[in-house]
């Protein structure tokens, strides 16, 4: 369930939201996690050999914080988010979200992909209650729907189809429904991948926005370094060694400055520097 917004919309011009709407915010931590698949098998399905994706991973995220997955593709990047989801198990390791370990799919995640699987029967309101507690009494889910849409800044095409409006809003109303049900921890995979930069950046933005009204436990898996400087308290450089299988965590980088952060501060552009080499881009010399 990707995000994006439509060029023209002015996504800064309201500030965010002052009450929060949720206070939910959970600890997530990875400890010697590892995830192989198979890659042959015999007649009855007993594995021969198989391909390591990645290994040793062990990282702790605090309630609240935002951090950004970086490392080439193919490295392992959106396996991890999908075992913190529950939709993929470890091979090894385990992840803990709030203290208590993942098993199965589980409710106090929510994921978004990059693309908006909306229903295209549901108006845009009735896309964002599917992400609603099944318990919850209709005024109430009602009140939510309204306060998410606005919050993504789609009260006006409450009850348009998906047909009916942007890609960027059909998005948006995917992150509205990955909110819907009060996440303790929201997992984006390539949320922005197939934005034009314009786009891009007006995305980060309201995600900001977002953030800061809902401030939930982010866990953003992107290509783009200029992206991960903007959005996170921290990044994570996945890798691999010389002579060993499997991506591991390379290196992990704290962000400094309060979000928003300038784009073209130099202290950004020395960081952003280390990541581009980090992934075996070094910068050009005269």
């Amino acid at each position: 369930m990707p995000l994006a917004i439509v060029p023209d919309d002015s996504s800064r011009s309201r500030p965010p939201t002052q009450a929060p709407l949720t206070n939910t915010k959970y600890e997530v931590e990875f400890v010697a996690v590892g995830r192989a698949f198979a890659s042959e098998r015999r007649r009855h399905g007993a594995p021969v050999s198989g391909h390591l994706v990645v290994r040793d991973i062990s990282l702790s995220i605090a309630p609240g914080e935002v951090v950004a997955i970086l490392g080439a593709s193919g490295c392992g990047k959106s396996t991890l988010l999908r075992i913190a989801a529950g939709l993929d198990s470890p091979s090894a390791g385990v992840v803990r979200i709030d203290g208590s370990p993942v098993a199965g799919v589980d409710a106090r995640c929510a994921v978004a992909f990059q693309e908006p699987r909306l229903l295209p029967w549901r108006t845009l309101a009735g896309n964002v209650g599917l992400g609603l507690p099944r318990e919850s009494r209709r005024q109430d889910a009602a009140l939510r729907v309204a306060e998410l849409l606005d919050l993504v800044e789609l009260t006006a095409f409450a009850n348009h189809r998906p047909r009916e409006v942007s890609g960027g809003m059909a998005q948006r109303t995917s992150l509205a429904r990955a909110l819907a049900r009060n996440p303790g921890v929201l997992l984006l995979d390539e949320p922005f991948g197939s934005l034009d930069a314009l786009t891009r950046l007006k995305m980060q933005d309201l995600l900001l926005d977002v953030h800061a009204a809902a401030p939930t436990t982010v866990l953003l898996v992107t290509h783009d370094v200029d992206e991960a400087l903007q959005l996170a308290d921290r990044v994570v450089l996945l890798g691999t060694e010389p002579g060993r299988e499997g991506a591991t965590i390379r290196e992990v980088l704290g962000v400094p400055g309060q979000r928003p952060r300038d784009r073209g501060s130099a202290e950004l552009a020395e960081l952003r520097a280390t990541l581009l080499a980090g992934l075996g881009i070094d910068r050009h010399t005269h």
